[in-house]
């Protein structure tokens, strides 16, 4: 009798499953298992040649990595802006050594550094790659932190009872709701150098000694003007999800710690953030996945630039897939993206359930 109880609750949850599984299925398992097997090909858009299995080739242009050391061939001086003379050790063209050896076939500098007369150089045969991972690793270490902070101070703020909070609330979840082409759009023109409202506000608040910057020009200022912007436009959501986990914390904590004579540090941090531990987990890996999918910011504010200082991985895939039409190779670095994601979320969820 239980047995056939279950079967029958089983069937049932298949059966009413089964229109979100099929619609997984088709829009999400089996576009990843077509681009998978498109890594092992040599498939282009508007291609009239018949596609072909090249085996592992995507993924060796992809992941190639090399080392080269050079000896310095001399010296040469420079005079700098300020007059000063600059003395450098020259090196004999990479481009013309990697040419002289078979081995380098298809490798292209990455990065390198100096030690004394000596020459270091990472090669790789995508090196746009690598910076473009590098770049994106990077500003998901800067905008989780800032985005995550944020959102619960707004949380923390609307959770109280003011007058307004209401109001309150809508203007800090409006951004959510926007289009991101349109916050791009607008956050460009707010970053413009010699029209735009935040260096007029540099230049006043600091008496003409800041300013103005090339947000979006400058390759020092352009990542750190992205991750500002994206923070300030997602944060509306982490915040709903904070005040959520904030009114979920009984009030009678807060009562016995104010009686034990707890000031309010100490109730955030002994009472609220123990409270908040796996709507914090939640957050950091939901916002670390969505950090890593920075494409729209990029294409719309730098298209990559300057000097592919803004590029990241997605703005990667579909310069490669779909304007140089290199299908083929754009679902390989999806593929790795994918994996790549997915281990450092695995890892970031078991490190914080060890931390509590």
């Amino acid at each position: 009798m239980a047995s056939s109880l279950f079967s029958r609750n089983s069937r049932t949850a298949y059966l009413m499953s089964a229109p979100a599984l099929s619609l997984l299925f088709f829009f999400l398992i089996l576009p990843f298992l077509s681009a998978f097997y498109l890594t092992f090909t040599n498939q282009r858009l508007l291609n009239p040649n018949e596609t072909k299995l090249v085996g592992l080739r995507n993924y060796d242009r992809l992941l190639s990595l090399n080392f080269i050391t050079q000896e310095a061939d001399g010296t040469k001086t420079v005079v700098d802006e300020d007059g000063k003379s600059i003395t450098s050790n020259t090196y004999p063209r990479l481009r013309r050594v990697l040419r002289k050896d078979p081995a380098y076939k298809g490798y292209r500098e990455f990065f390198d550094w100096e030690i004394g007369t000596t020459r270091y150089v990472v090669l790789a045969k995508d090196p746009l790659f690598y910076r473009s991972f590098l770049q994106t690793l990077l500003f998901a270490l800067l905008v989780v932190p800032l985005q995550g902070t944020l959102a619960l101070l707004m949380a923390m703020l609307v959770n109280k009872e003011l007058k307004g909070r209401n109001f309150f609330r809508t203007i800090f979840f409006s951004p959510v709701v926007t289009s991101m082409v349109v916050v791009s759009i607008v956050w460009a023109f707010l970053y413009n150098k010699d029209l735009g409202l935040i260096n007029e506000y540099l230049q006043t608040l600091t008496f003409g000694l800041v300013g103005p910057i090339d947000w979006l020009g400058d390759s020092r200022y352009t990542m750190i003007a992205i991750v500002i912007m994206s923070a300030w436009q997602g944060a509306g959501f982490q915040m709903l999800i904070f005040l959520a986990g904030l009114q979920s914390i009984s009030e009678t904590l807060y009562e016995a710690a104010e009686l034990d004579g707890a000031n309010g540090f100490q109730k955030f941090w002994y009472i609220t953030l123990p409270g908040l531990s796996n709507t914090i987990v939640f957050i950091v890996i939901s916002t670390t996945i969505a950090a890593f999918a920075l494409f729209t910011q990029v294409d719309v504010m730098t298209h990559g630039g300057p000097n592919d200082a803004t590029s990241t991985v997605m703005y990667h895939v579909v310069r490669k897939g779909f304007r140089e039409q290199d299908i083929a190779y754009g679902s390989t670095i999806s593929v790795i993206y994918f994996v790549t994601i997915l281990l450092i979320s695995l890892g970031q969820k078991k490190y914080m359930d060890s931390r509590k």
